[in-house]
């Protein structure tokens, strides 16, 4: 969205940033157009929480990701928070969320290992 006269300083002053809420609701919504089962399984702050997804592919393996920024592509990118047996990646998770409180945790169950995350639109 540009306003104005195209000068950078207006462009970043106006670009907003999606509340946390509505990017989880969004998320949500594409996981259920896939078929993909999803549990919210810890609520974060609704404008600004950070959000982790762990995907379980149901054979006691897990794969926590967490956003981070990448400064090779001056973007925010999906990283790998943990992987390994489904408890090990729980208990990372727990330990992240004792240490923010206001962070959202999404469980995604798919055996065939789908987040949607590398989709459009949830960078």
């Amino acid at each position: 969205l540009t306003l104005g006269g195209g000068d950078s300083s207006d462009e970043d002053a106006m670009s907003a940033r999606l509340t946390s809420d509505l990017w989880v609701s969004a998320y949500l919504n594409r996981l259920r157009l896939a078929n993909i089962a999803h549990y919210v399984v810890a609520k974060g702050d609704p404008t600004a929480g950070a959000v982790a997804v762990k995907l379980a592919t149901l054979d006691g393996q897990a794969r926590a990701f967490q956003r981070s920024y990448d400064l090779a592509t001056d973007g925010r990118v999906w990283v790998i928070l943990a992987d390994g047996g489904e408890a090990d990646v729980d208990a990372v998770l727990a330990r992240q969320r004792a240490r923010d409180p206001d962070l959202w945790v999404i469980e995604v169950e798919d055996r065939a290992g789908r987040t949607l995350l590398d989709q459009p639109g949830l960078d």
